[in-house]
């Protein structure tokens, strides 16, 4: 049993896993404040349904949309990147294996190629998440001024009464 062998094959591996737990802990906090964002959002939405503010509850509703779709693309990026170090780690053991059956480490070099292009696919998804994120922010002021302009007719209405 060769051990210095076993670990050098570990070590590609297991960066991998590392940069992957990383990344998803950057995918993590990051869906978690759109989670919040699009739970405010909706929250808002009622409200303004409730008082009879048409003009802001639809202003909420596509904040809503792009809020949801922003979501989705780093829902699909955690997914990849979960691939990708489900991937690594199976790679590991083949890569133990391989040491005995040199099927397994074909294999294993046939696994770490797949999690890596997984981990591409994931990253891709998180840069376009990214690049979403600023445009949604700019549409957000577009509409507030709507809000505001509906909040203070509301304002006007009462102080006549």
């Amino acid at each position: 049993m060769d051990i210095a062998r076993l670990f050098q094959a570990f070590v590609a591996p297991a960066i991998f896993v590392s940069a992957a737990a990383l990344l998803l802990l950057s995918l993590n906090v990051r869906l978690m404040g759109i989670v919040s964002r699009l739970r405010d959002f909706q929250h808002r939405r009622h409200h303004a349904t409730d008082a009879g503010h048409a003009q802001e509850a639809e202003a909420f509703s596509v904040q809503i949309v792009s809020i949801d779709k922003r979501a989705e693309l780093i829902r699909r990026a955690m997914l990849f990147v979960l691939v990708c170090l489900a991937g690594t780690v199976f790679c590991c053991l083949l890569l133990g294996l391989g040491l005995y059956w040199e099927f397994a480490r074909v294999l294993a070099t046939a696994v770490f190629v797949s999690a890596i292009l997984s981990m591409l696919a994931g990253t891709c998804y998180y840069l376009a998440e990214i690049t979403v994120a600023l445009s949604s922010v700019r549409n957000e002021a577009k509409y507030y001024y709507l809000m505001d302009r509906e909040r203070g007719s509301d304002a006007r209405e009462r102080r006549s009464d």
